[in-house]
C-alpha cells in the first residue's frame, strides 16, 4: 500500500470535516492525541486503514462503499502543476474522479494538513465511511475486527477454507458471499467482479450450487487480482499524470469492470450491467452462464 511508504514520519498539523458522521470524535481528543502528533504506521485489515499516530492513538478509517484516502503532497497541494517524474498524489480506495481531480471537491468530508504542507483526503460521496480517533491498544476490540474473515492473500488461508467459509452463506447468491467481509476480507466490488469473471461464473449463482472445482477457481481468481492490483499500485494510479501529460488511469487491469458495452476480452461479447447484492455488477453473458 503506497499509504504505507508516503505517510510514517509526517506530522499532522490540523484537521477539517464537513460531515459530523465522517468525523465522529470528541474536540479535546483531537487537540490532544491528534494535532501534532506524528503518524507512525499504516496498516489495513478488510476495507478499513488504520493510522497509528505517536501518540498512542490510531485513526481507524472505514471505506464503506464510497470511501477514498488520497494523499497529496507539496507542488499539487500549493497548486503548483506537477511533472511527469514527481510523486505528487496517492489513492486508497473506491476508483472515481476524486481520485485525480483537484481537492477537496463536493465529496470530502476530511482534511488533514501535514507538516510537510502535503494533505491527506478523506473523500466519500454516499457519507457511509466514518474516521475515528481511538486508543490503539483497543483497535483489535472493535467488533469489525473480531468478525473480518481472513485476508485472502494470506499464505494460511486456503481455498478449502473459502469453501467451508462460504457455507456459512449457502443460500446467498456467490457475489454478495464474497463481498460479505466475515466470509473473506478485502474483496470489494470491483474484486468481487473481477474475479467472478475469471472464474466463469455468474454473480447470482447460489454458493450452494458452486462445485468445489469453481470454488478452487474462484480462489485463485481472486487472489491473482488482488495481488495485480497491488503491483499495480491499487485500483488507483499514483501518479497525478503520465509520462504523456495525461491523467493517470487507475483502473487499467480491468478485464469486467466498468466496461458495460465493450466487447469481452476472452470471448467478444458485449459486457453487461446490472445490479446484485445492491451493487453495480458488470458480467458476460457468453463466459459467466447462470
Amino acid at each position: 500500500m503506497g499509504l504505507s511508504r508516503l505517510l510514517p514520519g509526517k506530522g499532522i498539523v490540523s484537521v477539517t470535516h464537513d460531515w459530523p458522521k465522517s468525523f465522529p470524535n470528541a474536540a479535546k481528543d483531537v487537540q490532544e492525541f491528534l494535532v501534532g502528533a506524528s503518524i507512525t504506521c499504516v496498516r489495513r485489515r478488510a476495507k478499513v486503514l488504520m493510522v497509528d499516530l505517536d501518540s498512542q492513538y490510531t485513526l481507524v478509517i472505514h471505506l464503506k462503499m464510497t470511501g477514498q484516502l488520497v494523499f497529496v503532497s507539496k507542488n499539487l497541494a500549493n497548486g503548483k502543476k506537477p511533472t511527469a517524474k514527481d510523486e505528487v498524489r496517492f489513492g486508497a480506495g473506491h476508483p472515481n474522479d476524486s481520485l485525480v481531480n483537484e481537492l477537496p471537491d463536493k465529496s470530502t468530508r476530511v482534511i488533514f494538513e501535514l507538516s510537510d504542507d502535503s494533505k491527506l483526503f478523506f473523500n466519500d460521496q454516499r457519507k457511509f465511511g466514518w474516521v475515528k480517533l481511538i486508543p490503539t491498544v483497543e483497535v483489535p476490540n472493535i467488533d469489525f475486527f473480531k468478525k473480518v474473515g481472513p485476508e485472502p492473500l494470506s499464505a494460511e488461508f486456503t481455498w478449502q477454507e473459502l469453501r467451508d467459509r462460504l457455507q456459512r452463506r449457502k443460500n446467498t447468491n456467490i457475489k454478495a458471499a464474497i463481498l460479505d467481509q466475515t466470509v473473506v476480507a478485502g474483496i470489494g466490488n470491483i474484486y468481487a467482479d473481477e474475479a467472478l469473471w475469471g472464474a466463469k461464473i455468474h454473480p447470482t449463482t447460489l454458493v450452494k450450487n458452486l462445485s468445489d472445482p469453481q470454488i478452487k477457481l474462484l480462489y485463485q481468481e481472486a487472489r491473482a487480482v488482488l495481488q495485480l492490483s497491488i503491483d499495480k499500485g491499487g485500483s488507483s494510479n499514483r501518479n497525478y499524470v503520465n509520462a504523456e501529460g495525461k491523467r493517470g488511469s487507475y483502473m487499467d487491469f480491468a478485464r469486467v469492470f466498468r466496461r458495460e458495452k465493450l466487447p469481452c476480452p476472452r470471448c467478444g461479447t458485449t459486457i453487461i450491467k446490472t445490479k446484485v447484492a445492491g451493487r453495480g455488477t458488470h458480467t458476460c453473458p457468453t463466459c459467466q452462464v447462470l
